[in-house]
C-alpha cells in the first residue's frame, strides 16, 4: 500500500475562519420605544429623569445597539444621552440593530489586521462553521486580502470556490 499524502495541507493555503474574530459577549437591544410618551413622542423632562434614575449597571459588559422601534421623531441628543448613560457599563454600544452591532464588531476586529502578512498567499476564507458571521465580515476581509493576496477563495482547503487570482 502507498502512504496517503494529505494534499490539503501540502498545497501552501492559508485558511482564514472569521469565526476567530467573533468577540464574545451578550448582545443586547436598548429600544427607546417604550420610554416615548404613547410610544411616539420623547419628552425631554421625562426622559432626563429615566436616564438618572435607571439602573444602568444592568448594561455591565454587554454589547448593546440602540434602536427606536417606534415610528416617531427622536432628536439626536437623546441617543447621545442615553449613550452617556451607557457608556461607562456597556462593552461596545452602536446605533442600530444586532445586525449593525455585529457588523461594528467584526469591523473593529479585521481592522487590527496587518493584510500585508498575507502577502503573496493563496488564502481559503472558511464559509461554514457555528457561529453566524455577517456577510459584512466577508465583503471586509476579501477588500482587506486583494492587494495582497496572490489567490482569494472560499469554502474549505478540500472544496472551494475560486475568487480572485492576482495578475502576474
Amino acid at each position: 500500500m502507498s502512504e496517503l499524502i494529505n494534499k490539503v495541507a501540502n498545497s501552501g493555503i492559508t485558511s482564514l475562519d472569521l469565526e476567530e474574530f467573533y468577540v464574545p459577549g451578550e448582545r443586547v437591544i436598548f429600544d427607546l420605544k417604550p420610554h416615548l410618551f404613547q410610544e411616539l413622542i420623547l419628552r425631554e423632562k421625562d426622559f432626563r429623569e429615566f436616564i438618572k434614575s435607571n439602573d444602568w449597571s444592568v448594561y455591565d459588559g454587554k454589547l448593546v445597539g440602540i434602536i427606536c422601534s417606534a415610528d416617531a421623531i427622536v432628536p439626536t441628543w437623546a441617543y447621545m444621552l442615553l449613550t452617556l448613560a451607557l457608556e461607562p457599563f456597556a462593552a461596545k454600544i452602536v446605533f442600530g440593530g444586532l445586525d449593525e452591532l455585529e457588523n461594528s464588531l467584526f469591523t473593529e476586529k479585521l481592522a487590527a489586521i496587518d493584510p500585508s502578512i498575507y502577502k503573496d498567499a493563496r488564502i481559503v476564507i472558511k464559509g461554514c462553521g457555528e457561529k453566524n458571521i455577517p456577510t459584512n465580515a466577508f465583503v471586509h476581509l476579501t477588500r482587506l486580502l486583494k492587494p495582497y493576496a496572490k489567490s482569494i477563495m472560499y469554502g474549505e482547503p478540500c472544496s472551494t470556490v475560486p475568487l480572485y487570482k492576482a495578475k502576474i
